[in-house]
């Protein structure tokens, strides 16, 4: 079982993170499932009438926008970073705390390492699924890599020259 990162404490994965290739027909009920974007767009009448928890995951060219109407249903919204290098999601973190008011969970997917956590965290992600070849222990220390920030982000709305007035 894949262990993840919630709520700044290693924990077991309890969703099924599906294929892009799945069918609706493979699905179970009751399970607390992440669906690709595109099933959502092909079966989200189907996706809503199920039983178990539901979750969307995107690709970094797939839009927080196409979700925005649609983000009641979904408990978590896993966002795929392919490679280390594209930050892509960083943004779509972002717009779905502050411009779409998400307060489900936002967990980052693919290729997650440590030296990223902090940031990510900063910008709305509150759910790590490190890379399956890297220790997730190790990894959550680079959630304490910096102890204070100065610009406002997701996780701190006020920079530091507010906080210190206040």
């Amino acid at each position: 079982m894949q262990r993840i990162i919630k709520n700044d404490q290693v924990v077991d994965e309890t969703w099924h993170l599906l294929p892009k290739d799945v069918t609706l027909e493979e699905l179970s009920n009751c399970d607390d499932l992440i669906v690709p974007f595109q099933l959502w767009l092909d079966h989200a009448h189907a996706l809503k009438a199920r039983d178990g928890g539901l979750g969307i995951w995107l690709e970094a060219d797939e839009a927080v926008e196409d979700i925005a109407d649609d983000l009641q249903h979904f408990q978590v919204i896993a966002l795929n970073f392919p490679a280390f290098t594209d930050g892509r999601h960083y943004s779509s973190a972002r717009l779905l705390r502050e411009r779409y008011g998400y307060k489900g969970e936002i967990r980052a997917i693919g290729d997650v390492l440590r030296d990223q956590l902090f940031y990510m965290r900063r910008c709305g992600f509150d759910a790590f699924a490190i890379r399956a070849d890297r220790d997730p222990y190790d990894a959550l220390e680079g959630l304490k890599d910096f102890s204070v920030t100065y610009q406002p982000a997701a996780d701190e709305p006020l920079p530091l020259f507010r906080r210190r007035q206040a």
